[in-house]
């Protein structure tokens, strides 16, 4: 494989220095630009943008054209591992994914199949290798999964869910079949992220978008247990490098002490979270990633960089920092106030790396 050209992510992750501070955004390949928006439009579909590799190789390369990002992210959906499943994923008219056939009982439990990563899900580890080969090392990948209980929700519930009432009924009556669900779809991510690994992702990020939702000892339960089985299942070096793991649970902040036990390199951050706060509860037994809040590229250029440099200022002098939004990045949001953003990132950022 092409030896990396610029692996400052990489080495942030494992805590290594550098010159500036990486930046990366989440949902960077996305409907804020309007190359992405033509392409999906030319896709028919947006699980047809996702099911061929040569369209999503496309949008996933479409912010790095346009801005001097750090890493580039496998453009795929976090449904895939239902859906490989058999769940019938689709997506509604202004609401979102949706499962033709959600998990209702304990035989579909029982029956419930383990996908083949470079079977029913080949189009993702092909569009990874295709990805890596038009990147020719210019940045490193990152590939992705969601997190076994964000999983579980989206499969018991049937799609998005304002009150996880299904399945928090399920985690309250019967916890062991929940369980048995989420060991089910915990092996299936290891499984997945290992195949993107094989296929040239060079760091990988478990997406755990409704931990938040949990009391903090169903969160360590049903949500953080499962993605520790994972990450020690995860095959951590390829190409001669580390593969850093990146977990991230969305207004996970208080378990940050129990999310650093997991073995993951590094931590995402939502912008609840108090940066410096976060570095000194942790401190160097793992990177951090974040978490500037994706409303702040509503504002003004100038505006936008005095945000980033609170940033900055927050997690301030050494190694072990990427920047990101603290979610992903809104669709109305103006390219040109993304592209501020980055700009301000890799300005302001040098002088805490000296």
């Amino acid at each position: 494989m092409t030896q990396l050209k610029n692996d400052r992510l990489i080495r942030a992750l494992l805590r290594q220095p550098v010159e500036v501070t990486p930046v990366w955004m989440m949902r960077q390949a996305g409907r804020y630009l309007p190359e992405y928006r033509e392409t999906r439009r030319k896709a028919g579909s947006f699980m047809q943008l996702c099911t061929t590799p040569e369209l999503a190789c496309e949008v996933t390369l479409q912010p790095l054209a346009r801005f001097p990002l750090d890493a580039a992210i496998l453009f795929s959906d976090i449904l895939t591992i239902p859906d490989a499943m058999g769940l019938g994923l689709y997506f509604a008219e202004g609401e979102g994914p949706r499962f033709e056939r959600p998990i209702c009982n304990a035989d579909q439990i029982k029956t419930l199949g383990v996908p083949d990563p470079e079977q029913e899900l080949r189009y993702v580890m092909d569009a990874v290798r295709l990805i890596r080969q038009e990147l020719a090392g210019r940045v490193p990948l990152i590939g992705f999964s969601g997190s076994p209980w964000t999983l579980a929700t989206y499969m018991v519930e049937g799609g998005s869910s304002k009150d996880f009432r299904t399945i928090k009924a399920m985690l309250y009556e019967r916890p062991e079949l929940l369980e048995q669900l989420l060991a089910t779809v915990a092996e299936s991510v290891g499984l997945y992220l290992n195949a993107q690994i094989r296929a040239g992702a060079q760091a990988v990020m478990i997406f755990d978008t409704w931990g938040g939702a949990l009391t903090p000892s169903d969160y360590c339960r049903f949500s953080l247990e499962p993605m520790q089985s994972i990450i020690e299942s995860l095959q951590r070096e390829a190409e001669g490098q580390r593969v850093p793991v990146i977990l991230f649970t969305k207004n996970g902040g208080q378990w940050l002490e129990a999310m650093t036990d997991t073995g993951a390199d590094a931590l995402g951050l939502d912008w609840t979270t108090d940066l410096g706060d976060a570095r000194r509860r942790v401190g160097d037994q793992v990177a951090l990633q974040g978490n500037l809040d994706p409303s702040v590229l509503y504002a003004s250029p100038e505006h936008i960089r005095e945000q980033v440099a609170k940033v900055l200022a927050s997690f301030g002098k050494g190694n072990g920092h990427v920047f990101n939004l603290g979610h992903g990045i809104h669709p109305e949001i103006a390219p040109e106030h993304a592209g501020a953003m980055i700009q301000a990132v890799h300005e302001l950022s040098r002088p805490y790396h000296q």
